[in-house]
């Protein structure tokens, strides 16, 4: 049964994640650098992904973001900026 996890057998380890073996070594993130994690949507489902620093990118229009966990972590949209409404550790 396919559970959907993800094991570090067919990635690269690193300090602060794994990294699939397909991804070009000139291409992979850098570990000497932040990592997040993205509220994040495709054309079929929210999700939360694991993102380097380099691939963040400003989102200039200011528009609310429409993910379903936005409201419980930061709560509504004020003067343009979210903010954190939970503590994270």
């Amino acid at each position: 049964m396919n559970t959907g996890a993800t094991t570090c057998n067919t990635v690269i380890k690193t300090a602060t994640n794994c990294f699939p073996k397909s991804i070009p070594e000139d291409t992979r993130p850098k570990k000497e650098q932040p990592f997040y994690h993205l509220l994040a949507e495709n054309d079929s489902s929210y999700y939360v992904a694991y993102v380097s620093e380099q691939n963040l990118e400003t989102d200039p229009t200011g528009a609310p973001v429409d993910h379903p966990e936005v409201i419980a972590m930061f709560g509504e949209l004020n003067d343009g900026q979210y903010r954190l409404d939970v503590q994270m550790n």
